[in-house]
């Protein structure tokens, strides 16, 4: 019978509870007045022998309820436990200016799906989420909750289908929906899934091995849609309109966190994640500097999804699971002033009502804030609207976050080889614990054991390490001034320190100049394995993407309006890039032209005939961003060329002095650069002859494109027209131009 129609008699489960509830009192702090139902959620009803939304505002007043709507730009609609569709991404999204992103959840489980009567209300399928802006589809998580969201997209959405799908990390209750997700069967469908990057085998492959023949009847590689994988590291990097930022969690396995922004709203999604500080984890102290760093991570966040698996008592007893406490994340939220906080990852033992008591708690431990954050409970079909208008006068720092140390958001197809020097002594198995830990695969990693400070910046200064391990009592001595020794070495930039040290250890937690982290007992192999590898793959991340300039649209129109993207090499530009060799003494000098995804080089010296490369290399990529030429004395010592496939490879850059090539309209549509294979300084007269050379060529430039439009249709404008004889036409009558500019 329609709940409609039930409503009106006393057979009516919502009037039986109404009424014996009318005269309760709050079961948290006793008060008589119990609230009303939101009046936005009175539709979010049930289908079972009870309303439990009415059950559980009918025992917890406003104020331990804390739901209230006030000034927050998050709206939560509640729809659990029905299959229609909520706010699809048609044209009631679109047309809602208001809404920047929109969250849905179709798995808030940790550890395993857990079916039956106490998870009907939060819902018992893993982690998924679904992200949706005005022009773009997100996933978040592919646990068995992807099952559903993989239906309601075919049943709803215009085929083919085009989204992203972003892993925090491959563990099963993260993947195992990904079998199961039907628009990955859809032929034309596209989808990017993005991960973090592992050491010894890629995405796919970990992905493949839930699908192997003993364990699915269809492979990874059968799957109809056109799947584009991406291995990522901490950085920042833009899908469509979304910035998305990821930063390493602590959890057994290498773990990414993700914080999305889009016109002005932010959403952080943290799971799975245990504090790095073991007395903060537990209650007991103060956050450490990387728990400092979490914070910063989820800062001013509207909405923080946040990984909230145990109690306080039930961590002490699951200390390196790589799970938070409710206790912990509130702290965290708390400090990070984050305005909407979603509980999730709910333990499989954990019951809805249960979920309830631990969300009515957090709630009253923030009741005393001044602006207080809304905490709720993730549940399956929940959705929340994050708005625009309100973050224009509510919070504008909300985008203000501390920039990410290294942007290395780059697809990596595999793992490069790095150097770990350690000193662990073996009294209390530290060595085996560390050695253990340390991926066998020998092709990728290279460890120098040492036995003292000595050995270490012996090992240090001989293989110039990517990561350096050290047990405190094996160092001996000050630990800052050993720090500061090994980042005296000058084969590089200093690596990451790790320090080992006992619980006990006075020192632990203090801060000490030189040192990365601390990694302190107890501890699994597995953990520490996954903390290493992290850190090195922190000091690998040396290659950065040269964001779009502001007026990338007009720049375009304006190279391709020249009309001489793919041409015939031609002695006008020749001149100069021989001029620059000579004049530079370097063996390689280019004009090169940014196009949409590629640098085409339109004269070149000393690369052997390469006529383009991918933009993403493209150190004339990051030319045309400023208007004053780009010095680059050492490639090598500069985080953004380091591991450039150009530096490591052919033609191994060191030197690199580019300045932009601009047209008379202000865009920059390349630049003109000198390269050298060994490291060197650029004086202020030469920058200046750069600069002015640069000028001629841009001059050359605009001056053939003015005599070929003269005599050509104007449908060049469009693009680079190919039309016979062209090229023998253009420099009959150029030259006359030429030498009369020359004589001016």
């Amino acid at each position: 019978t329609p709940h409609k129609e039930l409503r009106q008699t006393k057979g009516c489960q919502v009037w039986r509870a109404r009424e014996a509830r009318r005269n309760s009192s709050c079961k948290l702090c006793h008060h008589h007045e119990l609230r009303k139902p939101h009046p936005r959620r009175t539709t979010g009803v049930a289908y079972s022998r009870r309303c439990w939304w009415w059950e559980s505002e009918a025992v917890v007043c406003e104020a331990c309820l804390g739901m209230g709507c006030g000034t927050s730009n998050m709206a939560v609609v509640e729809n659990v436990n029905q299959p229609t569709k909520v706010h699809p991404m048609g044209s009631s999204f679109e047309s809602d200016d208001d809404v920047a992103m929109r969250v849905r959840f179709w798995g808030t489980r940790g550890s395993i799906a857990k079916a039956g009567p106490t998870t009907v209300r939060f819902g018992g399928n893993t982690s998924c989420v679904e992200v949706r802006t005005k022009k773009t589809l997100l996933i978040l998580d592919m646990g068995t909750g992807a099952h559903g969201l993989g239906q309601e997209l075919l049943a709803t959405e215009k085929l083919p289908l085009k989204g992203h799908i972003l892993i925090s990390h491959t563990h099963w209750d993260h993947i195992q929906g990904v079998p199961f997700f039907a628009p990955l069967f859809v032929p034309g469908c596209e989808w990017d899934i993005y991960a973090p990057r592992g050491v010894g085998h890629s995405l796919q492959e970990a992905l493949a091995g839930q699908m192997q023949y003993t364990y699915f009847p269809i492979q990874l590689d059968k799957l109809a849609a056109n799947i584009r994988y991406h291995e990522l590291m901490e950085g920042t990097f833009q899908i469509d309109d979304v910035t998305v930022h990821t930063q390493y969690l602590n959890h057994p396995a290498l773990t990414l966190g993700y914080r999305l922004e889009v016109d002005g709203v932010s959403a952080v999604y943290s799971c799975d994640h245990e504090p790095f500080g073991h007395d903060f984890a537990l209650g007991k102290g103060e956050m450490s500097e990387q728990d400092e760093k979490h914070v910063h991570f989820i800062r001013k966040a509207d909405l923080c999804i946040h990984d909230a698996q145990y109690t306080a008592e039930e961590y002490a007893q699951k200390v390196g699971w790589g799970h938070s406490s409710v206790d912990c994340v509130v702290e965290m939220c708390r400090k990070a002033e984050v305005r909407s906080c979603a509980l999730t990852h709910h333990d499989p033992m954990r019951s809805d009502d249960a979920v309830d008591a631990l969300v009515a708690q957090a709630r009253l431990s923030v009741s005393d804030m001044a602006t207080p954050m809304e905490i709720f409970g993730a549940a399956e079909g929940m959705v929340v609207d994050l708005h625009t208008k309100a973050i224009r006068y509510s919070h504008i720092s909300a985008r203000n976050v501390p920039p990410v140390d290294l942007a290395c958001a780059l697809d990596l197809k595999s793992a490069s080889s790095f150097n770990v020097v350690t000193a662990v002594g073996d009294e209390e198995g530290f060595g085996n614990i560390v050695a253990n830990a340390i991926p066998a695969d020998s092709r990728h990693v290279h460890v120098h054991h040492g036995h003292n400070s000595l050995d270490v910046l012996a090992h240090a200064e001989a293989t110039s390490p990517d990561l350096v391990v050290v047990d405190s009592s094996t160092i001996g001595g000050n630990l800052e001034a050993f720090a500061a020794e090994l980042a005296a070495i000058k084969t590089r930039i200093p690596p990451p320190l790790i320090v080992i040290a006992r619980h006990d250890d006075l020192t632990v937690g203090v801060p000490v100049a030189g040192v990365t982290d601390w990694l302190v007992e107890p501890f699994t192999e597995q953990y520490v394995r996954t903390r290493m590898m992290a850190w090195a793959m922190r000091a690998q991340c040396r290659w950065q993407k040269a964001p779009l300039p502001p007026d990338e649209t007009s720049r375009l129109h304006a190279l391709r309006s020249l009309g001489i993207l793919d041409t015939k090499p031609d002695e006008s530009f020749d001149k100069y890039t021989r001029i620059v060799a000579a004049a530079f003494d370097v063996p390689i000098a280019v004009v090169s032209l940014v196009d949409e995804k590629r640098q085409w080089f339109k004269s070149c010296i000393g690369l052997n005939g390469a006529t383009e490369t991918s933009r993403d290399m493209a150190f004339c990529a990051h030319a045309i961003l400023k208007p004053e030429p780009l010095i680059v004395p050492d490639a090598l010592l500069d985080d953004r060329f380091a591991q450039n496939p150009l530096v490591l490879g052919e033609p191994r850059i060191r030197f690199y002095a580019g300045a932009p090539i601009i047209l008379k309209d202000g865009s920059a549509v390349g630049s003109l650069c000198a390269i050298d294979t060994r490291p060197r300084d650029l004086d202020p007269k030469h920058v200046q002859i750069l600069k002015d050379i640069a000028l001629l060529v841009s001059n050359e430039l605009e001056l053939g494109h003015i005599d070929v439009t003269k005599y050509t249709r104007p449908s060049v404008f469009d693009g680079p027209t190919k039309i016979d004889g062209l090229e023998a036409f253009s420099d009959e009558v150029t030259a006359p131009a030429r030498d009369n500019a020359s004589a001016g």
